[in-house]
Formats: C-alpha cells, sequence, structure tokens
C-alpha cells in the first residue's frame, strides 16, 4: 500500500461526515444498527483520526474519548476492507496511542470484538474482565498503559 498520512478529522466538517458514514457502512448496517442525530451529536468534543492515502482517500479512522483526566477510550474503529491487513489499523491505533501521551493520558482502553481481540494483543492491549455483548454481540474490555509506551510520529 502506498503512503498513508494520520490526520485528526473536524466534528460536523465535510470529512467528518465521511467517517460516519464508513462507520455506518463498516460497522453498523451489517448488525442493523442506525446512526441517529443524538448519536452524533455526541461526539462534538471527541478526537476523530482519519487514515488516508496519497490521494486523501479515506481508508480508516477511529474516535477517541475523554472518560477521565488519565484515561481514554478508543472507539469505532475501523479499517476499509481493502486496507485491511495493510498496516492501517495499527497506523491508526499508534496514532492515537501518540495523541493520548501527548494530552497527558496515562491509559487507553476499548471494547474490542471477538474478531479484534488477537489485532490488539499484538499491540500489546490486555484483556480486562470476562466477555460481554455490545450492540447484540461479544466484546472484550481491553487496556493499555501508556505511560511506559514509545510511540513513533504518525500524526501529520
Amino acid at each position: 500500500m502506498e503512503n498513508k498520512i494520520i490526520l485528526q478529522v473536524p466534528f460536523a466538517s465535510p470529512a467528518f461526515d465521511e467517517l460516519v458514514a464508513l462507520r455506518d457502512r463498516i460497522l453498523r448496517k451489517p448488525l442493523n444498527l442506525v446512526f441517529f442525530i443524538k448519536d452524533i451529536e455526541q461526539e462534538y468534543e471527541q478526537v476523530h483520526l482519519g487514515c488516508y492515502d496519497s490521494n486523501f482517500q479515506l481508508l480508516g479512522c477511529l474516535t477517541l474519548l475523554h472518560v477521565n483526566n488519565s484515561l481514554v477510550k478508543m472507539r469505532q474503529v475501523v479499517v476499509e476492507p481493502f486496507g485491511q491487513k495493510r498496516g492501517v489499523g495499527r497506523m491508526l491505533v499508534k496514532a492515537s496511542e501518540k495523541w493520548a501521551i501527548e494530552n497527558s493520558y496515562n491509559k487507553m482502553m476499548l471494547h474490542a470484538r471477538m474478531n479484534a481481540v488477537e489485532f490488539y494483543t499484538k499491540l500489546g492491549y490486555r484483556q480486562v474482565g470476562k466477555p460481554f455483548e455490545e450492540v447484540g454481540i461479544l466484546h472484550y474490555a481491553m487496556e493499555l498503559d501508556l505511560n511506559h509506551q514509545v510511540i513513533p510520529s504518525t500524526l501529520g
């Protein structure tokens, strides 16, 4: 895959609308879930990262939610099918960790679908607690201590 860049995407921008459309198509529609305006409005203060190729085609995205002064939650991680297994997801996760460290967070948490647990485990995340159901499918809570992470520069 060609060069990729991670950009922070402003809420309510045309690029943000593209992130929402990708999340809707890959994460929500297969589960017969729908985005409502109230769902989108809650993302106003969240951080949205998009991964783009050199033609600024969106390859993947994620959202970061402030939980408290030391904890941030990674959510809605999605990669276009043609970008999977090509470093897009890893690049997004590492960029989110870099952002979290730069903003004084100590821990990253997420809810991983069963099919994503191995991906996050390889990136150093550990399972916390027992599996649980969310949006009708099995998930695991996972977390990463950011205090000892060495994060390369990836956020453009």
